[in-house]
């Protein structure tokens, strides 16, 4: 009777942390020469937005959006981080830097590099 008591408190513990994980938030911010904040596995998506706009220590920062279950990459230009840059947001790590290159790319870096990459508790 005891281990059946047992079994149920730690499953009882293992769904409250299930729970918690599914509501994790996380945002990214960005700014002016590769500057960058973020907040992840927060409960609240506010509260992840005002962790990574406290992170972002460049001038110009911006949340430019906030996650649920996923990653957020951002890449700049190697060779000019006050030039070029691109973020990008998924459900997979590899698919938001990815993203985050070719966006990079598409404004015209030469030589792209992900500066900063975060997952929630899921991503």
């Amino acid at each position: 009777m005891l281990a059946l008591a047992r079994k149920l408190a730690l499953g009882i513990t293992l769904a409250g942390a299930m729970i918690g994980a599914a509501n994790a938030a996380g945002a990214l911010a960005v700014g002016a020469c590769g500057a960058y904040g973020y907040g992840f596995d927060y409960s609240k998506a506010a509260d992840a937005r005002a962790a990574a706009m406290r992170k972002c220590t460049g001038g110009h920062c911006r949340i430019v959006g906030v996650v649920r279950l996923g990653c957020a990459a951002m890449a700049v230009d190697a060779k000019n981080p006050c030039g070029s840059y691109g973020w990008a947001l998924n459900s997979h790590l590899g698919m938001a830097e990815n993203l985050s290159m070719q966006r990079c790319a598409q404004f015209g870096g030469r030589e792209c590099v992900v500066r900063a990459w975060a997952c929630d508790e899921k991503g």
